[in-house]
């Protein structure tokens, strides 16, 4: 055999001789200069090359294979084959650093010393050296230390480096060696600093390289000479997909395996997710930038860093940074290389991060030819108790290729929307099966134990008696769980097929209990197909007392064994399930931590409850012999499932109640409101509207809907309570004409009450009708009414008018259950639900499952493993309940269990109120929701109204003091200075929060459209802070065109001359927190519109409906209408409504002592840094007090005789409080004294109590008020007083 022969060339730039006459760009060029041959491997025989290439950082397999294309053709050779072997600088110049210091500093402290604190950042071939103050800087200038320590890197190490330096404005967190802050250092730091101004005036001459002595012979030394200590480089293989650096190959080591700081590390998982976790990219004022995230692994998490400096130069690349960061993602699979170091700022060890690649994760596959069904998989409804979404469940099964599975969750069927939903997808043909694992008792539903059964819906007929069955488990027989008795499933089985379940199943439990073959076959003979599952679920049978017989896995073997036997016996399928709780393997820590929050102590003992493929299935049950595991895995289950039809668990269409003539009803009653306030001969203005909306409303279906509201709110209306509209359903105006809303959205316009006359202003000059200046009747002289607030429909109904309205309602508080019983007259009360909702575990709930976890084992895990673990149990459902006002209506002529079953809220037994067994969301569009909300602003309005006697229909939304109150404090009567603030809005609904005064003191809004943007932006998310806030503070934009709710997108749009669709969508986009796509940019630009409007359009991540805002700001309007000229009756009502936090014996103290009290708690805010929502609603009262107090207005004590129980009397200059306003009063005990002193006067406390039945202490809180002041202990007293 001939020999190879390896060549060491000595030349190092033999490789850049051999690449001459390439094709190369700038960039490659500088890169293939660096490379340096190490030795080259001839093959005579075949005439090749293996070329060992020592590289500063790696090169593309594409680059080098060009080279080798090149050598090729040059040499007249056979084949080139290169192996790199990149330098780890990092690990060189850290090594040599103290060598390369005291080389470079040529004798002078400061510069050595400088060097030994610097802070190093290593980035492929690039240096920099970061040092403390300008200082640093002008002293590294000085004694260029830049170009000396890039040539003794260079000597002392072989290889060439870019180096730079910055002088940060402090100092650097970690120096790589220790201060020496020596007398000598001092001194010439001294000297620098003295010759500094001259240095700086002067020019620099580049100092000539001196050359060392070498102490050994006393000559001269080449830096070639001097570099065999450290010249050796340190080699690092790769691997693909790097993102940044230069390689993250090496042994992978587990975060927990961490020992303080370590160089050279390579880490991998996940990075996290969140604000607290995930990538957070931050720029300094330098100009350096920051990635930060944290990484966890299967173990722990540690922070993680990366720095960018502002590189110049020929290869820097000025988009880089961006580039990585479009690469990035929060939860993605990555490897990391770096150093671990201490930061003293987090005070916590973190990984300074030099190379990142990222990582595919491989998933489970299902390989069989033919796939399994799997008939038993639980998700993350079942409560506490399963953690995999039916999403991800369904997901797996579609990308198996599987052609059915089932969801079968514990006592409900709350995943079947989204199973549904999932569905769609889908890439193959996957069915989803409909089912549910119940609880089965006998006659006593309340027995001690109950067994499990499997249900899975046949067909729509099986589906709908599975629903019954569902409702009928929650709300007759709920015992611990929804159970069934076995005479209530014979009476629904019809197109039902049934399981025995898991080992929990009564079969399998009867087995355990060694019950007689009869016994057991008659119990066999109830269902449709017999399950086994594996072994290993069971293992806890093998750990407990209760089962002496049960030790070994061949003891769990034999149990499926049995069940095997009876299915043979009795012709029933056997059928082999995973009983799915979670998906892979690893998730059973998600389980095992909720486990462990609802006191299970062999939580952390989790079964292999996950989702198997046909192969592991097959495996498993091997032991039954090839034939029956391949029948029980794979036949028999698939039989199953090809006789369950396809069917939806919820229909697709929306299904309203039927309301005879509704069509022509909602026509007619806007037409004739239409035409009493515009004039029989409609504007066409008016009329285009009408038209434009009622041929949606009508041809869709919902005029009943609108029908409905308008019946709710009449009602509301007549019994004397206002309705506040909420959502966008003030953008339609035959809401408005059929009474819905007070919210007129036709353009600003003026009108006349006697002759009609009208006049529409469609240019956007002004914001709403209520800013248009006063005007008399051109026709009789009549002063005109203002109206119009200029939304678009779109926003309701959708650009063509198809979108499900959602008509939501405020009611008065009080008035609410009236409203809600109102349902039921209307629709009949086996037709109204209340809408069901369900509760899962939050981020905070299951962040603190995982934190007490590991607490309890005494285990310390980084906050970022805690978190990412905590993802893992979120979701999962904790509990039920119910929507604090919606109500769903079921068609007259059909059954709830149509869409949904029906149960208890929380299971509450003893609740009356029957919910959707469905969360509301997911049956909304297929069932008319109506929500019937309670709110404060009707109750307060009504209370003003009966203790002012003033219409609030009357009150006009361009009064000047009213509107004064939201730019100045004059209206009250009190200065800035008194009040302590620049405008009287305290105690206004919308505009009585510090955020909100704040956007008052930089807008100044003069006009209500100005209110209306205030509220829109206090609603939004990222549209006041960041975003309009600067742009008005900056003078790009006023309050008047500041983007503040979604609808302003739109007109401003439209008004601008772009495409009323192509505004639309624009304005969907925006106001979902998704921006506008860059061909949309172009267009709009070339529109004309303004770069800040387009940018402030991508900050925006929520905008509120103009119509919601309005509806708000009206109510709120009328109320700050009354706090200027009904002021006693404003505060009263305020009161009133606040009662939970007013104490009448702090407030009637008098003023002094109400400031003591705000004085006292805005201490206590200073010290704990806020105040708990108790402590700040009463602050809040208290300030509304002194307002009255500086207003000339009192609070009398509570007087035994002539209080009210509840409600406040107004005085000629004062407020009399109510008795229950004492705290710890309560209302009762105020009414049972109202009751009783109509009989007559007290005659002593102990007559007090005797007729009233109130406590000691309601006698002690009267006692201390001075309520009791005169009184007598008792009627004995009384008389030897005498």
């Amino acid at each position: 055999m001939q020999k190879k022969y390896c060549i060491v060339p000595k030349k190092n730039n033999m490789f850049w001789d051999l690449v001459q006459g390439m094709q190369l760009t700038h960039e490659e060029k500088l890169l293939f200069k660096t490379c340096r041959i190490l030795h080259v491997e001839i093959n005579p025989r075949d005439n090749s090359w293996e070329v060992l290439l020592q590289t500063q950082e790696l090169l593309q397999e594409s680059l080098l294979s060009r080279a080798a294309h090149h050598i090729i053709e040059n040499c007249q050779l056979s084949d080139v084959t290169f192996y790199q072997d990149v330098i780890d600088m990092e690990r060189g110049i850290t090594k040599a650093w103290e060598e390369l210091s005291r080389r470079t500093a040529e004798g002078n402290p400061v510069v050595l010393s400088l060097l030994r604190r610097a802070q190093l950042h290593i980035d492929g071939s690039r240096l920099e050296i970061e040092v403390g103050g300008e200082l640093s800087g002008e002293i590294f200038r000085a004694h260029d230390v830049i170009a000396q320590m890039r040539e003794n890197i260079k000597g002392l190490l072989g290889f060439s480096c870019e180096v730079t330096f910055l002088a940060s404005e402090e100092e650097p967190p970690q120096p790589v060696g220790a201060s020496l802050d020596t007398p000598e250092y001092l001194s010439a730091l001294r000297q620098e600093r003295h010759a500094e101004n001259t240095a700086a005036q002067q020019t620099k001459e580049k100092p000539q390289r001196k050359a060392e002595p070498d102490p050994s012979n006393g000559k001269t030394s080449t830096p070639s000479q001097t570099a065999a200590p450290y010249a050796k480089p340190i080699v690092m293989p790769t691997t693909g997909g790097l993102i940044f650096g230069r390689s993250v190959a090496g042994t992978v080591k587990a975060i927990d395996e961490l020992e303080g700081e370590e160089k050279n590390v390579v880490l991998e998982g996940w990075i996290g997710e969140g604000a607290g976790s995930g990538l957070r990219f931050h720029e300094f004022k330098s100009g350096t930038k920051m990635l930060s995230f944290c990484l966890t692994d299967e173990t722990n998490g540690i922070a993680c860093k990366k720095f960018f400096k502002n590189t110049r130069g020929k290869n820097s690349d000025p988009d880089e940074y961006e580039k990585i960061k479009a690469q990035l993602k929060d939860g993605m699979r990555v490897r990391v290389h770096g150093s671990v170091r201490f930061d003293t700022y987090l005070n916590e060890y973190v990984l300074t991060v030099d190379s990142l690649a990222k990582r595919e994760i491989k998933l489970r596959e299902d390989h069989a030819e033919v796939k399994r069904v799997e008939l038993h998989a639980h998700t993350t409804m079942s409560a506490m108790d399963a953690v995999v979404s039916v999403k991800d469940l369904i997901q797996t099964a579609d990308r198996w290729g599987w052609p059915a599975v089932a969801v079968t969750d514990h006592g409900v069927v709350q995943a079947f929307p989204d199973a549904a939903k999932a569905l769609k997808d889908c890439k193959t043909d996957l069915k989803v099966i409909y089912g549910m694992e119940g609880y089965l008792v006998g006659e006593n539903y309340d027995q001690k134990r109950a067994n499990h059964i499997i249900f899975l819906a046949k067909n729509p007929i099986g589906l709908r008696n599975l629903y019954q069955l569902v409702s009928l488990s929650h709300l007759k027989f709920f015992h611990r769980q929804p159970r069934l008795p076995r005479a209530m499933i014979e009476e629904f089985r019809e197109g039902i097929i049934i399981g025995s379940a898991c080992e929990a199943g009564e079969l399998i439990r009867a087995i355990e209990e060694h019950q007689s073959d009869e016994q057991l076959m008659k119990i066999a003979e109830f269902y449709d197909y017999l399950e086994i599952q594996p072994i290993h679920n069971n293992d806890f049978l093998k750990r407990s007392d209760n089962f002496p017989d049960i030790k070994s896995d061949d003891d769990l073997r034999a149990i499926n064994l049995k069940v095997a036997a009876i299915a043979k016996k009795l012709g029933k399928p056997l059928v082999a399930t995973c009983d799915v709780h979670f998906l892979n393997p690893e998730d059973s820590i998600y389980r095992g931590i909720l486990m462990k929050g609802k006191g299970f102590d062999d939580a952390e003992l989790q079964p292999p409850l996950y989702l198997r493929t046909t192969e592991e299935m097959l495996e498993e049950f091997s032991y039954l012999g090839s034939d029956l595991a391949y029948e029980a895995v794979v036949t028999n289950p698939r039989k199953i499932s090809e006789s369950i039809e396809r069917f939806k668990p919820i229909p697709d269409d929306l299904y309203s109640p039927q309301i005879p003539g509704a069509d022509e009803e909602i026509r007619e009653m806007s037409y004739r409101k239409a035409k009493y306030l515009y004039g029989e001969n409609l504007p066409k203005i008016v009329k285009d509207r009408l038209e434009q909306e009622l041929k949606p409303i009508i041809g869709h279906g919902f005029s009943v809907l609108y029908l409905i509201a308008q019946r709710l709110v009449k009602k509301s209306n007549d019994d004397g309570y206002l309705v506040g509209s909420r959502g966008s359903v003030g953008s339609s105006f035959i809401a408005t004409m059929t009474g819905i809303t007070e919210v007129n959205p036709l353009p600003p316009h003026w009108r006349c009450p006697h002759c009609q006359y009208s006049k529409f202003i469609t240019d956007g000059s002004y914001g709403c009708g209520y800013d248009l200046p006063d005007k008399v009747c051109p026709v009789c002289g009549t002063p005109l009414l203002k109206d119009g607030h200029d939304i678009p429909f779109a926003v309701f109904l959708g650009f063509d008018g198809d979108k499900v309205p959602d008509i939501d309602l405020n009611f008065s508080g009080t008035y609410q259950p009236v409203a809600h019983k109102y349902t039921e007259i209307l629709f009949g009360k086996d037709n109204v639900y209340r809408a069901g909702s369900i509760q899962t575990v939050a981020d905070k709930t299951a962040f603190g499952y995982v934190k007490k976890f590991f607490e309890e084992k005494g285990e310390k895990k980084h906050i970022s493993y805690i978190d990412r673990l905590a993802h893992g149990c979120m979701g999962v459902k904790a509990t039920t309940g119910q929507h604090p006002a919606g109500i769903m209506v079921v068609p007259r002529n059909m059954d709830v269990h149509f869409f949904t079953p029906i149960q208890h809220p929380a299971n509450d037994m003893n609740c009356g109120t029957i919910t959707t067994h469905f969360d509301y969301h997911s049956i909304s569009s297929r069932l008319v929701k109506l929500d019937i909300l309670g709110h404060d602003d009707p109750t307060v309005i009504k209370m003003l109204e009966d203790l002012t006697h003033r219409d609030p229909k009357t009150i006009p939304f361009d009064d000047p003091a009213t509107m004064s109150l939201f730019n100045s404090t004059a209206a009250l009567g009190l200065t800035p200075e008194e009040l302590g603030a620049t405008s009287g809005t305290f105690g206004i609904p919308e505009f009585r929060t510090p955020f909100t005064r704040q956007m008052i003191d930089d807008t100044h809004p003069d006009v209500f459209s100005d209110l209306v943007r205030i509220s829109g932006f206090s609603h939004g998310t990222d549209v006041w802070l960041g975003n309009a806030q600067d742009l008005i503070r900056g003078g790009q934009c006023t309050i008047k065109n500041a983007i503040s709710a979604r609808d302003d997108i739109m007109m401003y749009l439209i008004h601008q001359g772009i495409d009323p669709l192509l505004s639309f969508k624009t304005m969907e986009k925006v106001r979902k927190g998704r921006g506008i796509a860059p061909d949309v940019v172009e267009t709009l630009r070339k529109g004309g519109i303004p770069e800040w409007f387009i940018a402030s359009c991508q900050k925006i991540k929520y905008l509120f409906p103009r119509a919601h805002a309005t509806a708000y700001v009206m109510m709120a309007y009328r109320i700050a209408f009354c706090k200027v000229h009904y002021p006693l009756a404003y505060y009263a009502a305020y009161f009133s409504i606040r009662a939970a936090e007013f104490d009448a014996n702090v407030v009637a103290r008098g003023k002094e002592y109400v400031a003591q009290c705000i004085h006292e708690l805005d201490e206590v805010a200073k010290e704990k840094g806020k105040l708990d929502a108790k402590q700040n609603a009463t602050l809040i009262v208290l300030q509304i007090a002194w307002e009255m107090y500086l207003r000339g207005f009192k609070c009398e004590h509570v007087d035994l005789y002539t209080s009210a129980a509840e409600k406040f009397i107004i005085r000629e200059t004062s407020l009399l409080p109510p008795i229950a306003s004492l705290a710890g009063m309560g209302t009762k005990a105020a009414q049972s004294i109202v009751e009783a002193r109509r009989d007559g006067i007290f005659t002593s406390v102990e007559n007090l109590r005797t007729r009233t039945g109130i406590s000691k202490t309601c006698i002690e809180i009267l006692r201390d008020h001075g309520c009791l002041d005169g009184m007598s202990e008792s009627d004995q007293l009384e008389l030897f007083s005498m």
